[in-house]
């Protein structure tokens, strides 16, 4: 079986050569395998089509995919029209548990929730004709599915989302966060959720006022204050610290004990804490999707990692994701390069105190902390962004910074926009080196404004590296991108750290990306939106085991060298904790 997909927002047949038809074999023949549309966008036949590939070399724009899948996956659940994406599989919400989603961006775990919500009758590849609720049901008859389908056909089913992008809810509602949570408030327990998640503080405040951070546990709270019948939360933790999505988790464990909740999220840490069992999208992003049978949340992430599924007999990846177990050993090898002075700035209600310290030629120092420490503040302070009120950074050193709250604020194609930030952008080692590893090259000629989070996210990270610089300062690189994303970025930013000899300082609360990604680290400590002082820079070990201790949490390394939460008062977490190894490497590790 073989599917064909245009991506129309990348098909630009005005601007090409319409090399598609041109070299295609089968049009050259006399057939009318590919088409111009009346949209003036390419149509491919399926039917038609032998799956040579050339069409897809030759596409100036990488505007074509021509797959050819297995025969068991000859009859999708959903599909987006003639050469649009399909989707296959559904994950199985299951009272009194967390169900977990994990995949990658693109790969259709929104269109699933879509119709297990009711807002989108799956058309089983049928998008010629509305399929009915009875072949629907025909089709999953004597699956675990096929009760609560029913449900949904008959429109009982009450659900309750927390969508994926928070920054719309500014431009679709006005007031305090006070007057909207009180008409989300269906269960009476918002004096229970506003305090858990730390709101009570700003509960008046103007919700176009909020931060990334705030906004996002206003949504959680509208989400879970809701009475429905499931619940769907798209990414909970952009934006927020460590210490609020473990806040979060549990708000969403207890919740699930009384009704099922289903959770799409890219930090392993909490997906892991959080979810009983998990589904796994693989396939193409923006091409096809396969959404496997329910797995147990362990063995589930390992074989996410391994890019091999075993029962079913999947390679999705190449390689695997590992996690060093060998502590982070070069940093007292390295020269200094960037002497931080002593600095502090006041501000009405925040003092920021750093005591200085020296970051080094090659390294990545992660720097972590609650929100409102003055964490964003500093990396300000360096990038000459905000003055200080004592100490003098050097003006001399050359900085670029990636800012936490990224604005798209140009109309510009990405190709244009990254331009501006470089002269290198035509040479082999630009399109190696950037535009590979944050696979870029497909929406080059993307408006910037019309990215979605995750795209933005990515040419932002790029223009960032993109330019010459001392010292690069990466606030939050990991919001909105998908794990493999998070690992492309992490190889990406140590490898330019290494290969240019220059310093890279990032900001982030995916403990998994700190771990994987510094050599030493900042701790930032203090009381949220009144005081914050930087400890620091520390080795590995020491700074993580300050860090956890102050959140009360402990980690240890499964048999695949991945970290994972201890659950609270369990045995290993007692013993760590009596041992002072919050972040535990056995003695093999060391």
């Amino acid at each position: 079986m073989r599917i064909a997909i245009v991506h129309k927002d990348r098909c630009h047949a005005k601007k090409c050569g319409t090399e598609c038809i041109i070299y295609c074999p089968r049009v050259r023949t006399g057939d009318e395998t590919i088409i111009i549309g009346e949209d003036g966008k390419a149509v491919i036949s399926e039917e038609l089509c032998v799956g040579c590939g050339i069409c897809i070399k030759k596409c100036p724009f990488d505007a074509l995919d021509i797959v050819s899948l297995p025969e068991e996956l000859e009859h999708p659940t959903h599909r987006y029209g003639k050469n649009g994406f399909a989707l296959y599989g559904l994950p199985i919400p299951v009272s009194g548990k967390v169900t977990g989603i994990l995949g990658a961006n693109g790969i259709g775990k929104s269109t699933a929730v879509k119709i297990l919500s009711g807002q989108l009758r799956p058309n089983l590849g049928n998008f010629d004709t509305e399929t009915a609720w009875e072949e629907i049901l025909k089709r999953y008859a004597g699956t675990e599915l096929f009760d609560y389908l029913q449900t949904v056909s008959k429109k009982s089913k009450k659900i309750a989302v927390k969508p994926q992008y928070i920054d719309f809810i500014p431009k679709l509602y006005s007031g305090t966060i006070r007057d909207l949570l009180k008409k989300t408030d269906e269960r009476g327990r918002l004096d229970e959720l506003v305090p858990a998640l730390k709101l009570d503080a700003i509960i008046d405040h103007e919700i176009g006022t909020l931060s990334g951070g705030e906004l996002q546990r206003v949504a959680i709270t509208a989400c879970l204050a809701r009475n429905a019948d499931l619940y769907f939360l798209d990414e909970i933790t952009p934006f927020l610290d460590i210490y609020q999505r473990i806040s979060a988790a549990k708000l969403i464990r207890e919740l699930a004990t009384e009704h099922p909740v289903v959770i799409v999220e890219h930090d392993l840490a909490i997906l892991d804490m959080l979810a009983d069992t998990v589904h796994i999208g693989y396939g193409k992003p923006a091409v096809f999707g396969v959404i496997t049978r329910p797995k147990g949340v362990r063995v589930g992430i390992n074989q996410y990692l391994e890019g091999y599924l075993a029962e079913e007999n999947v390679r999705f990846r190449d390689t695997q994701v590992v996690f060093e177990k060998r502590a982070h050993d070069k940093g007292s090898k390295r020269e200094d390069l960037v002497e931080v002075p002593p600095l502090t700035k006041n501000y009405e209600t925040f003092k920021l105190t750093i005591s200085g310290g020296t970051i080094k030629a090659g390294e990545v120092l992660g720097v972590i902390g609650a929100n409102g420490m003055g964490k964003s503040t500093f990396a300000k302070l360096l990038a000459g962004v905000e003055k200080p009120d004592s100490g003098t950074m050097d003006t001399t050193l050359k900085i670029s910074y990636k800012p936490q709250y990224i604005k798209a604020e140009t109309s510009d194609s990405v190709e244009m926009f990254l331009r501006h930030c470089t002269s290198k952008f035509d040479s082999s080692y630009y399109q190696h080196e950037i535009l590979e590893p944050l696979s870029l090259q497909a929406i080059l000629q993307s408006p910037v404004d019309s990215l979605s989070g995750g795209e933005l996210q990515r040419v932002a990270i790029a223009a960032c590296l993109s330019r010459d610089a001392d010292l690069y300062i990466l606030d939050e690189p990991s919001a909105h991108l998908d794990v493999e994303q998070r690992v492309k970025v992490t190889r990406l930013i140590k490898h330019h750290a290494e290969g240019k000899k220059v310093a890279i300082l990032v900001i982030d609360h995916d403990i998994y990306l700190i771990d994987m990604i510094s050599e030493r680290i900042l701790v930032f400590e203090g009381e949220p939106g009144v005081k914050g002082t930087a400890a620091g820079p520390f080795a590995m070990r020491e700074g993580m085991n300050r860090f956890l201790k102050a959140l009360d949490v402990t980690f240890r390394r499964d048999q695949t060298g991945r970290p994972r939460i201890n659950k609270p008062e369990s045995f290993l977490d007692r013993e760590q904790k009596s041992r002072g190894e919050y972040y535990y490497y056995a003695a093999d590790d060391e």
